[in-house]
């Protein structure tokens, strides 16, 4: 096969690095973005806080001009080309400019400790294991002992349950101490058993119950008989048979409402309460509010990124015209400074934009709740802004939207749409709504079923099937009506 050189014309799309910055900074949410505005000014020291006072900086472009000598003032040895408007599409960030790398993603920050520095640390909660292992170390052991007690704590789950057999526990502690006997293993364990919180290192559901019920005072109403529905009718009360439970144990309706209220107050999972993990929170990009004039108005939260500008005496030090590497280090940090201050405009100006014609579009949803939810999906949105719909995606996801009915992710008025008898379409969403407030109108000692709840919202004109009546409940985390019945 003889070697040749041949040359093709072609077209393709390619990206612009102020695009790829744009896209970036679109699809990030506001604490990404934080953090990224951080990263930010941290490198380029072109790039200041608003709030923290001295001079306004001069226009970009004009800094940039006057930074361009004329042709015969220009060193002999000077470079001739200038900075560009637009980079071309086959150049890159580190090709011109020696700041960050844009393509790197400024979500985590992190100290000498090693800890996130823009993560909510609080006052060092430990983990079930550490606070188990606390009291044990307080606890009189002897070396024996103290070995099963570690080996039973490392086999509790953070639910606060047993996850080995006790078997395997005596297995394992025999390797050190040869002479350990099974009623050894179990007076540890029952030692374990009344550390806090009440109730860790059951086995099963029903000593775990048992040992919160006993850690009751004695004058606890209805205690014995709770202890007593706990240890022989678990599974009754868990198949909802009250009926064969009062006979059983001979109570009344109304008393064993009270003893099934006192075991509802007890916690399934005990472990739960010792926890390590941060609450999440939201900070939301837009508000609505209702205005003067009756209508809804959309703003952006002012306070979901600080507000830059361009250092004023650094910017002064471009207009010198020479071209020491000190003055064109200044230029590629202002020209960059310029552009990812136009990135952040655009992304506030698509946020504003897109969440606007969405505050239209689901006006009902604002004037009367979530039954009134209009179907909606991104097409319709990027048809209405003149944008792409993969655009509307980015903007749409880990963004939020305080209203007065509660803050939604912007996506959650984005939902597919069923039917109507009369011709119309309904949301997926008002139908969730609708589902949800049939349950809550329900008679609890006979729940409605989800053949029941499908009859219903056909009387509405809402024709769905029972199997999509089950999928929207378990959506919601509803039980089933079998798990929904009550005693009364």
């Amino acid at each position: 096969m003889r070697q040749s050189l041949q040359l093709r014309l072609g077209q393709h799309l390619t990206m612009t690095p102020q695009l790829q910055q744009a896209i970036r900074l679109l699809q990030l949410s506001s604490l990404d973005l934080q953090a990224e505005i951080q990263a930010a000014l941290d490198s380029n020291l072109m790039l200041e806080r608003s709030d923290e006072g001295g001079e306004e900086a001069p226009p970009a472009e004009t800094a940039l001009t006057e930074t361009v000598p004329a042709a015969h003032d220009r060193p002999e040895n000077a470079p001739t080309e200038t900075l560009p408007d637009e980079l071309a599409v086959d150049s890159n960030w580190e090709d011109i400019y020696d700041s960050y790398d844009g393509s790197t993603s400024f979500s985590r920050n992190d100290d000498e400790d090693g800890r996130d520095l823009f993560e909510n640390h609080g006052s060092g909660a430990s983990t079930l294991h550490d606070h188990l292992t606390w009291q044990m170390e307080l606890t009189p052991f002897t070396p024996s002992d103290l070995a099963i007690a570690g080996a039973l704590i490392d086999a509790t789950d953070e639910s606060g349950y047993l996850t080995v057999p006790m078997s395997d526990i005596l297995e394992g502690v025999r390797e050190d101490f040869p002479d350990t006997e099974a009623d050894e293993v179990e007076a540890v364990l029952h030692r374990l058993q009344h550390f806090d919180p009440p109730g860790v290192c059951a086995r099963n559901a029903a000593e775990c119950l048992q040992l919160q019920l006993g850690a009751l005072p004695e004058d606890t109403p209805w205690r014995s008989e709770a202890r007593q529905l706990v240890a022989q009718y678990l599974e009754l009360l868990a198949g909802r048979d009250f009926n064969l439970l009062m006979r059983r144990m001979r109570l009344t309706r109304e008393q064993l409402q009270e003893v099934i209220a006192l075991i509802q107050s007890l916690n399934p999972h005990p472990g739960t309460q010792i926890s390590s993990e941060q609450a999440p929170y939201v900070v939301p990009d837009v508000f609505v509010y209702r205005g003067n004039d009756g209508g809804w108005h959309v703003d952006l939260n002012p306070d979901s990124a600080p507000k830059l500008r361009i250092n004023a005496e650094y910017a002064r030090l471009v207009r010198r015209a020479d071209s020491s590497a000190d003055n064109q280090y200044l230029k590629n940090h202002l020209q960059e400074a310029r552009w990812f201050l136009k990135s952040l405009r655009n992304r506030h100006e698509t946020l504003l934009k897109v969440a606007r014609c969405i505050v239209e579009r689901q006006q009902a949803f604002f004037e009367h709740g979530p039954e009134y939810m209009r179907p909606l999906v991104l097409r319709d949105i990027a048809e209405s802004v003149e944008m792409h719909e993969s655009t509307i995606s980015r903007v749409t996801t880990q963004k939020y939207m305080h209203t007065p009915r509660g803050i939604f992710e912007l996506k959650y008025f984005f939902s597919s749409h069923v039917s109507t008898t009369d011709g119309g379409e309904a949301s997926s969403i008002a139908i969730q709504a609708m589902i949800k407030k049939l349950i809550a109108q329900e008679n609890v000692q006979k729940p409605y079923s989800d053949s029941k709840l499908a009859e219903l919202l056909a009387a509405e004109g809402i024709q769905v099937a029972r199997r999509t009546v089950a999928k929207y409940r378990e959506a919601m985390s509803i039980p089933s009506s079998t798990d929904r019945k009550r005693i009364g």
